[in-house]
């Protein structure tokens, strides 16, 4: 279900560009914006990890470092079927943890400082599997191209703002339906965006479960990590804001109305889910 969700939230922002770079210069003008789309994922298909590392401040650490933590990590690994990932930390008294890389050959994982001393090692493996199963689902290609898109609409938005004040072909066009493109266009892309990533966070916490037979431990990371980042969250720099999703739980805010418009869905929901399938299980 979370996949056909998806597929269907996919099709309908890769339409939403198409029509917005049509309506700025018709047919040819949705297939150059749907081509610079498709070279953006390209780039960003192969160059997010070291990105996102970079940007969280992330360092690889060997063994010798954490034994403990490769231990689990193996245990997790080897339950997927997957090749071991490379291991990061950042230096972060906030819990909190991500998956990246492109494929599972070539996955990282990496956890801040924080959660480290926050979890037990039941809790942490539980973790593990949630980004074990981002990289085992694919999500790294599905949240690149999402945010390549979703970026390739509000661009198209600002120039035809732009166009629209300067003068251009939109002069042709009825300025009420402009300024409806360039209002609305980038807000239903971005709620369009938040509906993939939230669907995409359920079915890692699925997969991750199920890897791990431990859905319990999972909700139970949650429910600390839901207190910890509470009572310490990251602070918002640019860079942090720029992998904020890529985290398993929002690493800024609190529950809330602020809910609405996060990447996250809200941890008591993915708690009661956990819960429940604990039940079936």
């Amino acid at each position: 279900m979370n996949f056909v969700k998806t597929t269907v939230l996919l099709a309908a922002l890769t339409g939403l560009l198409v029509a917005v770079g049509g309506f700025i210069g018709g047919t040819g003008g949705a297939l150059v914006f749907l081509v610079f789309a498709g070279v953006m994922n390209f780039f960003a298909y192969w160059f997010s990890d070291r990105l996102a590392l970079a940007m969280a401040g992330a360092h690889e650490i060997s063994e010798a470092d954490d034994p403990r933590l490769f231990a689990i990590v193996r245990e997790v690994a080897e339950a997927a079927r997957m090749p071991m990932p490379r291991i990061y930390v950042v230096e972060n008294p906030s819990p909190n943890a991500f998956a990246t890389g492109r494929d599972p050959n070539h996955a990282v994982v990496a956890v801040t400082t924080g959660i480290r001393r926050l979890l037990t090692v039941r809790e942490l493996r539980a973790v593990i599997g949630h980004e074990m199963g981002h990289v085992k689902n694919r999500d790294i290609l599905t949240s690149s191209i999402v945010a390549t898109i979703a970026g390739a609409i509000s661009m198209i938005a600002q120039v035809l703002m732009w166009t629209s004040i300067f003068g251009g072909r939109d002069r042709e066009q009825n300025p009420l339906v402009a300024l409806i493109v360039i209002l609305i266009a980038p807000i239903a892309a971005t709620l369009l965006q938040l509906g993939i990533s939230r669907s995409r966070e359920y079915a890692a916490d699925e997969t991750g479960a199920r890897v791990t037979g431990d859905p319990l431990a999972l909700a139970s990371a949650l429910e600390k990590l839901k207190l910890g980042i509470a009572a310490m969250p990251m602070e918002p720099t640019p860079a942090q804001e720029a992998v904020s999703a890529l985290y398993i739980a929002n690493p800024f805010r609190g529950e809330g109305l602020a809910n609405l418009f996060s990447t996250h869905p809200p941890l008591d929901e993915r708690i009661r889910r956990l819960r429940e399938m604990a039940g079936r299980i």
